[in-house]
């Protein structure tokens, strides 16, 4: 039998727009119109940022309500993950919108340079982010776009700020991080394994690395990471239709590799996670 693979569609993300690509969902009612014809091509985690109406980043948590209670109402089950990502939001707005119980939410566990600035996550930012996720029972997902930020999770895990199984995810493909190597995810995996054998992980691949890198991962045993944030392109002579194209493409990627896309309720005990109160999985 094929094994299942959870797909997660990022569907905005804090950088592209609609001049890079006009299917880039903005407003919250175009990001759960998105989000809902993601899940009906077989994705089963969306993670959200919010958008205020000029289509700046924002940490407003009524916009990341507003999208929470739409993806609930229209797609029963899927896992929703909130961002906590830095660009354009002060340290104190990052984990504004937690205490509205998403069940997951990104956690960076270190700093790293990128082409043009660095990706700021200091020691204090990220236990208080932790502690955070705790109080408010929400499952981090830890975001790994160094080496280093393997090892600071597991050292989380010995303080009692994280708890396991972790869902970690390898992000490869950004200009000045991990870059878009099979034998770095290869020795990235493997080092999970040999740090915390319990945990889940998913590979993201960045721009023209997003197929590439979902193949690995499917080859690995991982999970997968698709939409428009990560890329905007379905290949390089045309921009993706929209994030359902991008998850169509996902699937038929697992059905060449002895997979398929993990349903909401399967994804959720995989992830360990409880099922929604209405929801019957």
């Amino acid at each position: 039998m094929s094994r299942p693979a959870i797909i997660a569609v990022a569907i905005t993300g804090s950088q592209p727009t609609k001049a890079d690509n006009p299917a880039v969902p903005i407003s919250p009612a175009e990001q759960i119109s998105s989000t809902h014809e993601a899940f009906e091509a077989g994705a089963s985690l969306v993670h959200i940022h919010v958008r205020d109406r000029d289509g700046r980043v924002s940490s407003d948590p009524a916009l990341f309500a507003e999208v929470q209670d739409g993806v609930r109402r229209h797609c029963p089950g899927m896992i929703i993950q909130f961002s906590t990502g830095a660009r354009g939001r002060s340290h104190a707005e990052r984990g504004s919108a937690l205490s509205l119980g998403p069940d997951m939410a990104s956690l960076a566990t270190g700093s790293v340079n990128f082409a043009t600035h660095i990706y700021e996550n200091e020691p204090a930012l990220i236990d208080e982010l932790a502690r955070q996720m705790l109080a408010h029972q929400v499952k981090p997902e830890i975001e790994v776009f160094d080496l280093a930020m393997l090892y600071n999770a597991e050292a989380l895990v010995r303080r009692g700020l994280l708890t396991r199984p972790l869902h970690v995810q390898f992000v490869l493909g950004i200009p000045g991080a991990l870059p878009a190597r099979r034998r770095v995810l290869e020795f990235c995996v493997a080092e999970l394994a040999d740090l915390m054998p319990d945990a889940t992980w998913t590979a993201a691949g960045i721009g023209r690395a997003q197929v590439t890198v979902s193949q690995w991962a499917l080859e690995l045993g991982g999970h997968l990471r698709t939409g428009l944030e990560d890329n905007v392109r379905i290949d390089r002579d045309r921009l993706a239709a929209s994030n359902a194209e991008l998850v169509e493409r996902t699937a038929a990627l697992c059905a060449a590799h002895d997979a398929h896309p993990a349903t909401p309720e399967v994804a959720r005990r995989i992830l360990s996670l409880p099922a929604p109160p209405d929801f019957g999985g």
